[in-house]
């Protein structure tokens, strides 16, 4: 009499193995062998708002201001560019380059509280500062309530996006 011993994960070890083939053949970059390591690159964003304006901020390391160009249409603030590699010298023999290269292009879809007129930008050490000044009408008020009480009382109001 033959007896096999059970094994209670060896279909999900199969489903498993199944799901990381189709995703390493659909999307190589995925895969996370050291070749797809500068496969392309994207800077990293940060967008945030105050009762003034929309700000982004965006790191583009060792880039010039030349490198990469703003522009702003149909409520969209797009930023492309690109980080070119340069060889220090015909000489060097690199063994390894992580730093990403390349072409880029991020756009970010903005909501229609802010306003490209008085829109200021400033890269300094490899940060692009952008801040987009939100429309008066959108700015949140306070609105003066008069009752039943002796004194009128003041009440904040906030936009929908506040």
């Amino acid at each position: 009499m033959y007896i096999a011993k059970y094994d209670p994960f060896r279909e999900i070890r199969s489903l498993q193995d199944e799901v990381n083939r189709v995703f390493s053949t659909a999307f190589p970059v995925v895969s996370g062998r050291d070749e797809n390591i500068n496969a392309g690159w994207f800077p990293k964003v940060d967008i945030w708002e105050n009762k003034e304006s929309l700000v982004l901020e965006a790191e583009l390391p060792g880039m010039n201001r030349d490198d990469f160009e703003l522009s702003f249409e149909n409520n969209v603030l797009t930023l492309k560019g690109e980080r070119k590699f340069e060889k220090r010298d015909e000489g060097d023999n690199y063994h390894r380059v992580e730093r990403a290269y390349g072409s880029f292009a991020r756009s970010f879809t903005l909501p229609s509280t802010v306003t490209v007129d008085g829109v200021k930008a400033e890269f300094t050490n490899g940060v692009l500062h952008v801040v987009l000044p939100k429309r008066e009408e959108t700015k949140a008020r306070k609105i003066e309530v008069v009752g039943g009480e002796a004194q009128p009382k003041t009440i904040e109001a906030k936009t929908a996006g506040a």
